[in-house]
């Protein structure tokens, strides 16, 4: 069954940007999200992926978020759900609708500040541009 899903990425810069302007940036070692929902993710789901993100242990010195107060940038992503098993081109029907999909990512970046974190956000449904310089590199795939 498929589940909230999130490619998380160590970074030591990261930043969003939409239409010229930049909307999230980090400029210290962090962690990057790209967050994809399903269509029966749920807000317990988020929850448990925002504990997950702050706790995770991938800093220096096997340190993580909330030891150190690293920022984080959670960036909804449709396609971490797009099959090409089949043919060259990706369906996305695994992927939650922007109805279903928008509040869960949401849920997510609010569970992390509650938890403490200094969190920044791209834009739903916007077409972002993603930079970012991987520290290690570590990137890690996370199904909750």
């Amino acid at each position: 069954m498929p589940t909230m899903r999130a490619v998380v990425q160590r970074v030591s810069s990261a930043s969003v940007v939409v239409d010229g302007a930049t909307v999230a940036e980090i400029n210290e070692t962090g962690l990057l999200a790209l967050v994809g929902v399903t269509h029966t993710d749920t807000r317990e789901q988020a929850a448990k992926l925002a504990g997950k993100l702050w706790n995770l242990r991938i800093l220096p010195g096997e340190k993580s978020c909330s030891d150190v107060g690293a920022p984080i940038i959670v960036v909804s992503q449709f396609t971490l759900y797009g099959d090409a098993r089949k043919g060259r081109r990706p369906t996305w029907q695994a992927a939650a609708p922007g109805p279903v999909a928008e509040p869960l990512v949401n849920a997510v970046v609010e569970e992390l500040r509650a938890l403490g974190a200094q969190v920044g956000t791209g834009v739903f449904g916007a077409d972002m541009k993603v930079h970012l310089v991987n520290d290690g590199p570590v990137t890690l795939i996370l199904d909750v």
